[in-house]
């Protein structure tokens, strides 16, 4: 299945702090462990800070799914 970039980087922007947009790319590792870090980055600010950054180098460097397919 064809994955589009921009609906990733829309899941990346509105969704990125729970890893929704990586499981949409089917980065299952990456995105259980993005969700994991919510439950510590809700209470202090430094969690939501090191997720905001991630959420950001992921949509600047993730070119292709899991599959290794690029995205449309």
């Amino acid at each position: 299945m064809k994955r589009n970039r921009l609906v990733y980087i829309l899941l990346a922007l509105f969704l990125g702090g729970l890893g929704i947009h990586n499981f949409y790319a089917v980065y299952t590792k990456k995105a259980i462990i993005q969700l994991l870090c919510v439950i510590p980055g809700a209470v202090l600010v430094i969690p939501a800070i090191i997720e905001f950054i991630w959420v950001l180098v992921d949509i600047c460097t993730v070119t292709k799914d899991a599959d290794g397919k690029a995205f449309e």
